[in-house]
């Protein structure tokens, strides 16, 4: 789908590490979402916020899972040319470490420790659903 010879886009590759990169990247394409990205199993799983991400407790906000992206992508922002996947504008929004607490099939827990986002997040899978997720302060 990604045209890295012809977007600012890193390719990046697998990269084993400490599995500790938390960042949120505002992304203004034909809807403006924040997508979540976590570092594990070598590469950072994303996920697309559709309204800013919750600050404090008792707000919770979908999630939907997508592609997974390269760790490189963690720094990323720039602009993806129109007529390529992800057109817009991508900037940074937060960014910081996280430690993993518990890690299922359907749930995450994690620690953040961003510069806007810090505490104890969830991200809970809705049952019978590939890709939506709940995330929220927990």
């Amino acid at each position: 789908m990604r045209n890295f010879r012809k977007t600012t886009e890193p390719k990046g590759e697998i990269k084993e590490g400490k599995n500790d990169i938390y960042v949120i990247q505002k992304h203004d394409a034909s809807h403006l979402h924040f997508d979540l990205r976590l570092e594990m199993d070598g590469v950072l799983k994303s996920w697309a916020i559709p309204k800013e991400p919750p600050v404090e407790k008792g707000l919770k906000r979908l999630a939907v899972a997508t592609e997974n992206h390269p760790v490189d992508y963690a720094d990323f922002e720039g602009v993806i040319p129109e007529g390529y996947y992800g057109a817009g504008k991508v900037e940074i929004w937060d960014k910081g470490t996280y430690e993993l607490e518990e890690r299922t099939e359907d749930k995450i827990v994690i620690n953040i420790k961003g510069k806007k986002l810090n505490g104890r997040y969830c991200l809970i899978k809705f049952k019978g659903q590939d890709k939506n997720w709940l995330f929220f302060r927990c």
